[in-house]
């Protein structure tokens, strides 16, 4: 049964009757990692893997919750006190309270939801969630009144406030301003973004999980973002988005080994998304594969932020003729991300599948991705 057929059933079995169907996408990122707190560019698109959500208005100012995955219900109001116990409820009620906040209205509804969106791969499935509950809201109850960056702040406050994670706005950027076959470069600073066509004619994407999470001792995001900023203040400059590697240069006898490696990672990524970008423009993906590899060497060596497993899946990538591969997202564990071309792709994957099993004992997940519409109405 499909994943519509199952959600709507099951809110006629729950509720009665039938509501009205949203959905919102979990994203990849292209390239542009650890730019988003540095001022600078990421390269997102929303994917085939999504969150959808059967939802009908109640009549009272209780919300009452099936999660379909979970097998797991909850209700409650829409006062600050009123806040589940349940962490996955959270999010949806951090939605609420962040629209009423906003001077948004809510109010009482049924839902039954539902995804496909891999959970742990790094695809921001929290963003997908949030951004189809936004969006639901103010369809439902705002005559969409609400724009659509405030609802990518919506679900990113929600985070913040909710659910005790400080991350920043790209993933629900990406969930709700989703487009198929384009991917958004998102000025990080500006708040700015373009669509550009992502026409990989020939190719495919696909991500290769290896299900490892590596226990991280400190905070290492807060580490290198502290490198970071040392680097900008010893630059004289508010973030490293301003940066050139000459300026860097001039500076180095100046800050310590550490600081100097996360800053050349962090100029070099900035040019590389635009490269990419141009690269595209072009249908010239050889560059693009390229400029993954280098941020995947960039991201292992000098920001530190990779692991023997991750590297293991890029060497492979490399060895069999992967047109580029790279980490996706934070590091220590999860995906890497593949532009494999459509003649490679089969042998490819048995080949990363058999090796990654034969060594580390389990076999990756394999997740083919296509770029997709975000936040919708069905």
């Amino acid at each position: 049964m499909e994943l519509k057929e199952k959600i709507t059933k099951a809110f006629a079995d729950r509720f009665g009757g039938e509501g009205t169907l949203y959905a919102s996408a979990g994203r990849i990122n292209l390239i542009g990692e650890h730019t988003d707190y540095n001022g600078g560019f990421v390269f997102p698109g929303a994917i085939d893997k999504v969150i959808m959500a059967d939802i009908r208005p109640n009549g009272t100012d209780k919300i009452n919750l099936y999660s379909l995955d979970l097998d797991d219900t909850s209700t409650f109001g829409l006062n600050e006190e009123d806040a589940p116990s349940q962490q996955w409820a959270r999010y949806i009620f951090g939605v609420c309270r962040e629209t009423i906040k906003r001077g948004g209205t809510v109010k009482g509804f049924d839902a039954v939801f539902a995804g496909n969106v891999p959970l742990g791969a790094g695809l921001s499935s929290s963003a997908a969630l949030e951004s189809c509950f936004a969006f639901a809201v103010n369809n439902l109850f705002n005559d969409d009144k609400i724009e659509k960056f405030e609802l990518a702040r919506i679900g990113q406050s929600t985070e913040h406030n909710y659910c005790g994670v400080n991350c920043g706005i790209m993933d629900q950027f990406a969930s709700v301003f989703g487009k198929k076959d384009h991917l958004m470069r998102l000025d990080c600073r500006s708040m700015e973004f373009e669509y550009f066509p992502f026409d990989i004619k020939g190719h495919k994407l696909v991500l290769v999980d290896s299900v490892v999470k590596h226990e991280l001792v400190d905070s290492p995001y807060n580490k290198r973002r502290e490198s970071c900023e040392r680097v900008a203040a010893q630059l004289g400059i508010e973030t490293l988005r301003d940066a050139e590697m000459a300026d860097l240069e001039a500076i180095k006898d100046r800050i310590s080994e550490e600081d100097y490696m996360r800053a050349r990672f962090v100029i070099g990524e900035k040019q590389r998304v635009l490269d990419v970008c141009e690269a595209l423009g072009k249908g010239d993906l050889k560059t693009v594969g390229e400029r993954m590899y280098q941020t995947h060497e960039g991201l292992s060596k000098d920001y530190e932020v990779s692991c023997e497993e991750l590297d293991f899946l890029n060497d492979i990538a490399r060895e069999e003729g992967v047109t580029g591969s790279r980490i996706m997202g934070g590091g220590f564990g999860g995906c890497t991300i593949n532009l494999v071309s459509d003649d490679k792709y089969d042998h490819f994957i048995k080949t990363v599948s058999e090796k990654f099993e034969k060594r580390y004992g389990h076999a990756p997940k394999i997740y083919p991705v296509i770029i997709s519409d975000g936040a919708r109405k069905l």
